[in-house]
């Protein structure tokens, strides 16, 4: 199973962009969801997650602004950022969480590369 990671660029601050975040190989089901960012100098952090449960967990700080969303028939997770600002700046990661078919059911855990994003003033 891989990940392809696409939408990062570079944008003033208060606008908008949408990561999007693929998945490909025998994937049987992919339970949970997220993205997560690291910026320069700092460790990665959570960003937004969808549980298997379906439940949407959100950092404190992209609250209001940011949505995640999955699309299950193509096994892909977006990030819709609005309102972005100078601290959204980082390399952003998807992660994604299930079970391939060969071997059938084992489970899975893979990161993207990457995509960066930078928001200037």
């Amino acid at each position: 199973v891989q990940l392809q990671a696409s939408g990062g660029g570079l944008v003033q601050a208060g606008g908008s962009l949408r990561l999007s975040c693929a998945a490909s190989g025998l994937i049987l089901s992919i339970n949970a969801l997220g993205w997560y960012r690291q910026a320069p100098g700092k460790e990665r952090e959570f960003v937004a997650r969808i549980e298997s449960d379906a439940t949407i967990k959100y950092a404190d700080s992209v609250k209001g602004r940011f949505t995640i969303s999955r699309d299950n028939a193509k096994n892909t997770v977006d990030l819709q950022m609005n309102s972005l600002n100078p601290e959204d700046t980082a390399v952003y990661y998807c992660n994604m969480g299930g079970r391939t078919t060969a071997p059938y059911g084992l489970p899975f855990n893979r990161w993207g590369q990457g995509t960066e994003v930078t928001v200037s003033s």
